[in-house]
């Protein structure tokens, strides 16, 4: 048995064959090319799909199905895409379209519900019943899993993570709220916090040296670098950014008490140091001081492949 999935990204479709032990045999991509249309993405991505699995003779006789990520609204139950940003496509009848092309059943999925169910079945989260994923990059992501299955809510935007707000009437998110989770503890946000220290600094920071005395070299990583350098600038930036971070996860685990958390995304890089201070401030500003049966918090294990092994799989859900 084999599975084949593809996730449909801004920059990039991604595709991979999958065997059944959810190892990765052949990944390939295509640059997404924006703007574009529904009928040139699918061309796309069925393309993509016939150039990795006629690589092997006879295997696309063993494939079931074929599982798709794609960002925005997602109904999972009539295939359509209601709506997906970036890409700027609304009302996309994708499950209908890709049969067509691919002449295989067809399942859809959030992209960051699928990298969540991708934990669950081979990564940080086996094992568990109830495992949420968050994901940390130019914004933030999330994906639930609860009893075994991925909740979206009765509408299919449930798990916007991201866009809980965690500073009444705080900073713009590109979402047009303010104060936004995403807004705080996103790597674009910790970046942006980078910048303000620094502009504000007299050139003391070692963190000078490492953006090589230009402002237009701060990245995510370089308060962390910093601070393992024992640079007192750093150090508050890193915490303060790890206030917000943490924040959000205490009330995510205050709201779902799941199982684990899985961190993903650019800054799960940072691995246990990462966790380390996560794991700090939530012991000391959690409501749940009982030791025993606490919500485990690490790092997703997948990376990049989380949402490709879940959408290959989705459909045995």
């Amino acid at each position: 048995m084999y599975y084949f999935g593809i996730d449909l990204g801004g920059t990039n479709i991604s595709a991979a064959l999958v065997d059944e032990n959810f190892n990765i045999i052949s990944k390939k991509r295509y640059k997404t090319m924006i703007p574009t249309t529904k009928e040139v993405l699918c061309d796309k991505m069925a393309n993509l799909t016939f150039e990795i699995l006629n690589e092997y003779e006879g295997i696309i006789d063993k494939i079931p199905f074929i599982g798709i990520g794609c960002p925005g609204n997602v109904n999972p139950k009539n295939g359509e895409v209601r709506f997906l940003p970036n890409l700027f496509i609304e009302n996309w009848k994708i499950k209908s379209m890709m049969e067509e092309r691919l002449k295989k059943r067809v399942y859809i999925e959030n992209d960051a519900n699928l990298a969540a169910y991708g934990e669950y079945i081979a990564g940080a989260a086996i094992g568990t019943r109830s495992a949420i994923t968050i994901t940390i990059g130019t914004g933030i992501g999330g994906g639930i899993i609860l009893d075994g299955k991925i909740y979206s809510g009765f509408n299919h935007w449930g798990a916007e993570i991201g866009h809980m707000v965690i500073m009444h009437n705080g900073h713009k998110c590109n979402c047009g709220r303010r104060g936004c989770y995403e807004a705080y503890a996103s790597a674009t946000a910790l970046a942006v916090a980078t910048k303000e220290a620094l502009k504000n600094d007299d050139r003391s920071s070692i963190m000078w040296e490492i953006i090589e005395g230009d402002i237009n070299n701060v990245s995510p990583k370089t308060a962390f670098i910093g601070m393992k350098m024992n640079d007192s600038l750093a150090t508050q930036v890193v915490n303060k950014y790890i206030e917000y971070l943490s924040v959000g996860i205490i009330n995510i685990i205050n709201i779902f008490q799941p199982e684990i958390i899985c961190i993903g995304g650019g800054i799960s890089n940072e691995g246990e140091y990462l966790i380390n201070l996560i794991e700090d401030y939530i012991k000391n500003n959690s409501c749940m001081q009982v030791p025993e049966n606490q919500t485990k918090i690490c790092i997703a294990k997948l990376g990049n492949n989380a949402g490709i092994i879940g959408a290959a799989c989705f459909g045995e859900m």
